[in-house]
């Protein structure tokens, strides 16, 4: 069977990746972050040559994405949307700024927009308790959270 482009692409780019550590497992999870900063998710193709390069079982892998938060095995949107939902946020209203996020971009919690541009996460606490509520795209934080923020925020990336 012939391999996709887009597989041997992936396969290639994460062998790279994998030069720079040693075959031991103790590197599995710093493999996976930067599998992850590369392709925005740990894509299958990636798990199957970690798997080969540390001789260690797929299921292990799995385990390992699943377990901590930080790993996807879904595509990001460009613009990831997270909405803390930890104590202090959910007091002042997140599930009011999540269910607007969610209304806006017309898909859920863990979708991404069909024309990928938009992701949805509901997040735990992120640190910025004196904000609540705290909405963050990508890297950057909106605290003191509102509908009209939400709003106003995602009309400014939908032009960009």
């Amino acid at each position: 069977m012939e391999e996709k482009c887009v597989d041997k692409r992936v396969r290639e780019e994460t062998k790279e990746i994998l030069e720079k550590y040693p075959k031991e497992k103790d590197h599995l999870i710093a493999i996976l972050n930067n599998v992850q900063e590369k392709f925005g998710y740990i894509p299958k193709q990636s798990q199957i040559v970690i798997s080969e390069y540390l001789s260690i079982p797929m299921a292990e892998i799995y385990g390992v994405i699943t377990f901590y938060s930080r790993f996807t095995l879904k595509p990001k949107g460009k613009y990831n949307i997270g909405v803390c939902l930890g104590t202090a946020c959910f007091v002042k209203g997140s599930e009011q700024i999540l269910e607007r996020v969610k209304q806006k971009l017309g898909i859920d919690v863990g979708e991404t927009t069909p024309d990928g541009k938009f992701s949805i996460d509901a997040t735990r606490c992120i640190g910025a308790c004196g904000l609540a509520p705290v909405f963050t795209v990508n890297d950057e934080v909106h605290g003191k959270a509102t509908v009209k923020m939400v709003d106003e925020v995602i009309d400014k990336y939908q032009k960009m």
